[in-house]
């Protein structure tokens, strides 16, 4: 899925991955040691702690940084 980074909404791609992976909410809150609510939390912003972000796409196994590296490599040409 293409997106501009002013229209990359991070929690909505966090959840999209996990519904395709078929995991649950709460799989990942136990993986990350978080508490469901921050799972859903995390749904809902727009922007992210790269730290988290990390953890996330190590929970994952999906590299979310591309998502923005994507389109910094279209803007540079």
């Amino acid at each position: 899925m293409e997106h501009t980074i002013e229209e990359i909404h991070i929690g909505k791609e966090i959840k999209r991955i996990v519904k395709e992976q078929g995991r649950q909410t709460q799989w990942l809150a136990e993986k990350l040691n978080y508490d469901r609510n921050n799972i859903y939390d995390i749904y809902k912003r727009r922007y992210i702690d790269t730290g988290v972000l990390l953890r996330l796409s190590n929970a994952l196994e999906y590299d979310f940084f591309a998502l923005y590296s994507q389109q910094i490599n279209k803007h540079a040409k």
